[in-house]
């Protein structure tokens, strides 16, 4: 039996609490998880929010998916051509990996196409697989086909180089 990740739509505020329930259920559940830093006038600490507002990733069967409508603060799935929505592995494995990377993450509606050729100027740009992610002055970017979303982060100096480095001893990216 295949699994997908599909995308279930919550209520405004219920994602903590969605998972949990999916998770007391067995159903391998995945709620990305945004980082803000807030200065304030003494010190600054860290607020923890959803980073998909309303939305909580699911791995499950096809046969699986009606089930997940009775349960509690669960609106219902999101669908495409009227089929649950599938997402790509890969970009849930780019998400898991942006959010423990990166904090103060902002999300920009794209409309990329997988199969679209991308040129960007100007830029450091990789290609992993059928995401794209760039960095330019400071900012990173991975791009989300599948969810039509951009992920941005701000980078320090420091960490642009270490991650240059990565990618460049990494085989697995291939420059565009």
């Amino acid at each position: 039996m295949q699994k997908n990740w599909y995308i279930v739509y919550t209520k405004p505020k219920h994602e903590k609490k969605v998972t949990n329930l999916l998770k007391k259920r067995k159903i391998e559940t995945f709620c990305p998880i945004n980082c803000i830093r807030i200065q304030g006038f003494r010190h600054s600490k860290i607020l923890e929010e959803p980073l998909f507002r309303s939305y909580v990733f699911i791995n499950i069967a096809n046969s699986e998916v009606f089930q997940i409508k009775h349960i509690d603060g669960v609106i219902s799935l999101l669908y495409w051509m009227g089929k649950p929505a599938i997402i790509k592995e890969e970009e849930i494995e780019a998400i898991k990996e942006f959010t423990n990377d990166h904090q103060s993450i902002e999300l920009e509606k794209a409309q990329v196409n997988v199969n679209d050729i991308i040129s960007i100027r100007n830029d450091l740009a990789y290609s992993i697989e059928s995401k794209v992610f760039s960095l330019k002055n400071k900012t990173v970017k991975i791009y989300l086909p599948s969810l039509g979303y951009v992920m941005v982060a701000k980078m320090e100096e420091e960490s642009i180089f270490a991650r240059e480095t990565i990618i460049l001893q990494n085989n697995s990216f291939s420059h565009l």
